[in-house]
């Protein structure tokens, strides 16, 4: 593949025109939003789709670990709202540094981890209820749903890398990123210890303890992932065919492989693993391009 046949460096098309979002921040948002409206218009998506505490009694069931955190309140807009902006501050500059597949899995292993918390404590809590039991024959026992546990690994994990980050804590008061997030974890556990509220606290606390643990353990998820296997993508997110000269000369086969490994570099490890060598690499690569388009 040549170089000028790469995402960067084709000529953009005149006009406005919609297409779908590339970032993992973004497609995660659309996906979220897509669930949404389906709540809105079929119910019952929320009553297949949402967390039960004691879910690892029917094993079958597994999967609401990870669909929960894709549901929101119908009765509260400003649950999925607020998780959604907070995504959107904080996945973008997260998926920078760590590239886009290690975030997709970093982000989905938080709504696990914040579920397994949750519903094991919960059900540890109300087990020994009698009217737990009655509870659970009549199929309705706690249920948890929302992205907010995942994000507050999230929220963790750029505390750890922008610790001295300005942000506007109830969006009026300036503080550092890690008093914000200290902040957070000090409402969760007080919340939890509690016991008030529709708020699943420790669900928060699961997902503040994920993102620790991934940022102390240094954890390196993609590692895991199998080499072969694509993430799906949103339908218009592709990149558009391009009928292009054959004859490429050497010199630019050789900048093209060189690109392509900085590439894949940036997909596992994020920009800011580049070496300044790499980053002048690109910057050649984006400036011949140039000259070759006037």
């Amino acid at each position: 593949m040549g170089l000028y046949d790469r995402e960067y460096a084709r000529d953009g098309e005149p006009g406005f025109r919609l297409s779908a979002p590339t970032s993992a921040t973004m497609q995660l948002i659309v996906i979220t939003g897509v669930v949404y409206l389906a709540q809105l218009f079929t119910p019952a998506v929320g009553d297949y789709f949402s967390l039960k505490c004691d879910w690892f009694l029917r094993p079958w069931t597994s999967y609401q670990l990870v669909t929960y955190g894709f549901l929101h309140s119908q009765q509260d807009v400003a649950h999925i709202l607020i998780n959604m902006l907070v995504l959107f501050m904080f996945g973008r500059e997260v998926e920078a540094r760590y590239g886009k597949r290690e975030f997709i899995l970093f982000y989905l292993l938080g709504i696990v981890a914040a579920g397994l918390v949750w519903s094991l404590s919960e059900y540890a809590v109300n087990v020994s209820d009698p009217d737990f039991a009655v509870l659970r024959q009549l199929g309705k026992v706690p249920t948890a749903i929302g992205a907010s546990g995942a994000l507050a690994g999230l929220v963790v994990l750029f505390a750890f890398n922008w610790p001295h980050r300005q942000v506007l804590l109830f969006f009026l008061i300036p503080v550092p990123m890690w008093v914000a997030a200290a902040l957070g974890i000090l409402f969760d556990v007080r919340g939890a210890m509690a016991r008030s509220g529709d708020i699943a606290f420790t669900c928060h606390l699961g997902g503040a303890l994920y993102g620790l643990a991934y940022y102390k353990l240094g954890w390196q998820l993609s590692r895991f992932w199998p080499t072969n296997f694509t993430m799906p993508k949103l339908p218009g997110s592709g990149p558009k065919l391009r009928v292009h000269d054959p004859d490429e000369d050497d010199a630019e086969d050789s900048l093209a492989q060189q690109v392509d490994v900085i590439l894949e570099k940036i997909q596992r490890s994020g920009k800011d693993s580049l070496t300044w060598k790499e980053r002048r690499t690109l910057e050649r690569a984006s400036k011949e391009y140039q000259e070759k388009r006037r």
